[in-house]
């Protein structure tokens, strides 16, 4: 009888002990949850956090040693798992507003870089601006200037067609002829200066006109001969043949009555009517 009373009793102290050494799930749940945290973010932006979840492990960890899978070992690993998952909750926060910032960083970033192309472009918008008038100035001061020394040996004035460069005949040819006088070629050689000056892309237009003297099949030819000396005359000064085309006029289009001697002078004409390319692309009308 002894015997089956000191059996029983260590079948249920077995029993007690194999019990005493399976962790409750609380202290299993605290483990994992420091695992996560001491291995994860949390040990570098919640390290205070991550201790103090480890000390209250380790009160579990003996509570359950000494005490087994009571109440007070469970409570103090379910205050541990919490405090391991309360570093984790932190730690990811706090990564989560440094990736915040980051990312303000980077767009202000790019609102500083694209001001500061937007500030270039409108610098150089208006340097390009500035180039341009300073150019247009000086292309029309250039023109003034031209303008003055042409009036000085021709008549210039500007209609529809153009500038328009007036020499008379009787300083150009002799009576009748399509020759160049001397004096002709020194003042054609400063007009020359001059167009290449001005405008070297401008179209060239030679218009030769007659008096309403003589028959009209004369005076065609006798105007086309003159408009076309002046033409090879300018092209020898180093203006461009493609740029200058020449016409005979005849008595056409005369400035003055042909009735008076002064009139046909005046209508005996070589018309040099320059047109710039800037306003015409270059084509003569």
């Amino acid at each position: 009888m002894k015997l089956i009373h000191l059996l029983g009793f260590s079948v249920i102290a077995g029993a007690v002990g194999c019990a005493s050494t399976t962790p409750p799930s609380e202290l299993v749940n605290a483990r994992s949850a420091y695992k996560g945290a001491n291995e994860g973010q949390a040990s570098q932006l919640a390290p205070a956090d991550v201790h103090a979840a480890k000390q209250t492990l380790k009160v579990a960890e003996h509570s359950f040693d000494e005490n087994g899978d009571s109440d007070e070992t469970k409570d103090i690993a379910y205050a541990a798992q919490r405090r391991a998952e309360y570093a984790d909750v932190k730690a990811r926060t706090a990564a989560a507003r440094q990736q915040q910032r980051e990312a303000n960083a980077r767009e202000q970033s790019l609102r500083d870089q694209l001001a500061k192309a937007n500030a270039n472009q409108l610098a150089n918008t208006r340097q390009a601006l500035e180039n341009e008038r300073m150019q247009r100035e000086d292309a029309e001061r250039r023109a003034r200037e031209a303008n003055s020394e042409l009036s000085k040996i021709a008549s210039v004035r500007s209609d529809a067609r153009g500038l328009v460069i007036s020499l008379s005949g009787s300083v150009l040819f002799t009576s009748g002829k399509s020759a160049l006088l001397p004096a002709a070629k020194k003042r054609l050689e400063q007009v020359a200066h001059v167009l290449n000056q001005q405008d070297p892309k401008a179209k060239l237009r030679i218009e030769g006109y007659t008096d309403s003297t003589g028959s009209a099949a004369v005076n065609e030819r006798l105007s086309q001969a003159r408009a076309d000396t002046v033409r090879s005359f300018l092209v020898s000064q180093g203006i461009a043949a493609d740029r200058i085309e020449a016409t005979g006029m005849g008595p056409s289009n005369p400035i003055a009555d042909n009735t008076s001697a002064e009139g046909r002078a005046n209508n005996r004409r070589v018309e040099i009517i320059v047109q710039s390319s800037k306003d015409t692309g270059g084509n003569i009308r």
